[in-house]
């Protein structure tokens, strides 16, 4: 019988320590590099996905949060919700220590509100409809155009005089039931207007509407102040939103036909209105006076 060949003991394998200097030890030492390198391409990997993760997540977070122009915003009242009552408290600012004070209506408890539970989309339309009429006889070539309701301007018919009225006692007890005031003790001011706004080029320094201010410094003698809006963001006009700017975040309401927002009219609720990209948005600003002297009646029949 031939005799057998028996196989040769195989030692260690590369990792091993038996592994020499001579070709095996090269082999050793090249799988190793190779595996090292698919370890480090595969934590690349993970890096890669982990960022592109995260970067997935901020952008979600910035689509919600980041305002159309500027800063981090957080909408305070979105157009397809409907608001029964939403009402923050925010310190008061010391504009109210320098004038005087009327007791039962000066600002002691500040903020801002919003709710769509005061006027009806039909009035505010009605409203609106009215508004058209008036602006369309005159009004700026710059974008921004006011109507006061007060200068005689606008030929004002009986049905709107009664329904204006009731739905100015309605937005002043309102604001009275949020600030815990007394509604008697305030009093209509001026001016009270009508706004449109679209996307014409400003002409003047007038039609550029999208500057910060305080109601207060730009009107004297508001202390609170409220807006109706008559058409809808998204709907009727792109941008345009009402903005409040405070410090390290800005606030948003998203203007649909209904919505009434008010707030107390001191530095406290520094805000503009976003420019408008198309479209053309309607509201009406009503505002409040604790002084009689400041106090103006309704407007009349023309």
């Amino acid at each position: 019988m031939a005799p057998q060949r028996r196989a040769a003991a195989r030692g260690p394998d590369c990792c091993g320590a038996a592994a020499g200097p001579g070709r095996g030890g090269r082999r050793c030492h090249g799988s190793a590099k190779r595996s090292q390198g698919q370890q480090e391409s595969w934590w690349r990997w993970l890096r890669a996905l982990f960022l592109l993760a995260s970067a997935a997540i901020g952008a979600l977070v910035s689509w919600r949060y980041l305002g159309a122009e500027d800063g981090v915003t957080e909408v305070l009242a979105q157009h397809q919700e409907n608001l029964q009552d939403k009402f923050i408290e925010i310190p008061c600012s010391e504009d109210y220590d320098s004038q005087k004070r009327f007791e039962g209506c000066t600002p002691r408890k500040c903020g801002r509100g919003v709710t769509d539970a005061v006027v009806t989309r039909e009035e505010a339309e009605r409203i609106r409809r009215i508004a058209e009429r008036g602006l369309s006889l005159g009004g700026s070539d710059g974008g921004a155009s006011i109507l006061d309701l007060h200068s005689g301007a606008l030929s004002l018919g009986k049905h709107f005089v009664n329904l204006y009225r009731d739905v100015r006692q309605r937005i002043q007890q309102r604001i009275a039931q949020a600030f815990g005031i007394n509604s008697s003790a305030m009093y209509l001011t001026k001016p009270t207007f009508f706004s449109r706004i679209n996307n014409t080029e400003a002409k003047t320094t007038h039609d550029e509407y999208w500057h910060p201010h305080v109601d207060k410094v730009t009107y004297g003698s508001f202390d609170y102040t409220s807006l109706l809006y008559l058409s809808d963001y998204s709907e009727d006009f792109g941008g345009g939103r009402f903005v409040f700017m405070d410090a390290g975040s800005n606030k948003t309401i998203e203007p649909q036909a209904g919505r009434v927002s008010f707030f107390t009219s001191g530095s406290e609720n520094l805000h503009r209105v976003e420019k408008v990209q198309w479209g053309t948005r309607y509201a009406i600003t009503i505002s409040f006076t604790c002084n009689p002297d400041h106090g103006i009646g309704d407007p009349v029949l023309t």
